[in-house]
């Protein structure tokens, strides 16, 4: 993908800095609010509703002629929005970031904590049939 992509930000989080750089783009508030009740599940869904929200997902990906969509929340839906996309010609996209220690230096007191940080390096395509 060397190309500079629009990517859609279909998933709860707000795109990282070097996902925005790497094209990532942002639904209003409001719109990411939906966004984000519609990948949450307070119980275990059944089929239907993986069904019912990946479609309501995709179309709102369709609505906002994403052509990419970054995608990312409970495993259990990610095939089923992997395919609602598909179906609307939306290419949908994992992030790949690679876990990595940093030590950080609190200026006043001089300690130093070590911290996880999740870089982003890349775009993933799920594997087609």
């Amino acid at each position: 993908m060397c190309e500079k992509m629009k990517i859609f930000n279909l998933t709860q989080h707000p795109a990282t800095p070097s996902q925005l750089r790497d094209g990532v783009y942002e639904p209003s508030p409001e719109l990411k609010e939906r966004i984000r009740r519609l990948l949450t599940f307070e119980e275990p869904p059944s089929t239907a509703m993986i069904k019912a929200r990946a479609e309501e997902l995709a179309a709102i990906a369709a609505a906002h002629k994403a052509r990419y969509a970054m995608i990312g929340g409970a495993s259990y839906l990610m095939s089923a929005l992997e395919r609602a996309l598909i179906r609307r010609g939306i290419i949908p996209l994992h992030a790949f970031s690679k876990r990595v220690v940093e030590e950080v230096m609190d200026p006043e007191t001089g300690e130093v904590r070590k911290v996880q940080v999740f870089k982003h390096l890349a775009f993933v395509l799920p594997p087609r049939e």
